[in-house]
């Protein structure tokens, strides 16, 4: 953590969190505990990490942006 007030540090995971519980959790009612970690961890596993497209990326899925920069390292 940073200083009092210095709130740069929180954005990044604040941002996340807001996307998960738009995108997965605020419409569904889990059964237990366990069964929320599932879902989540598979979420973000499966869909968030790997074809979620990121405007960081240029508004690519993590995998499309990896092909990407493999292809640009053959091709120089």
């Amino acid at each position: 953590m940073s200083r009092k007030g210095d709130c740069w540090d929180n954005a990044v995971v604040e941002s996340f969190f807001g996307t998960l519980k738009q995108e997965r959790v605020q419409w569904r009612h889990y059964q237990s505990r366990h069964a929320a970690q599932r879902d989540i961890l598979q979420y973000i596993t499966m869909f968030y990490n790997s074809q979620r497209m990121h405007s960081y990326l240029d508004y690519k899925s993590p995998n499309q942006y990896e092909a990407d920069m493999a292809n640009l390292g053959k091709a120089a």
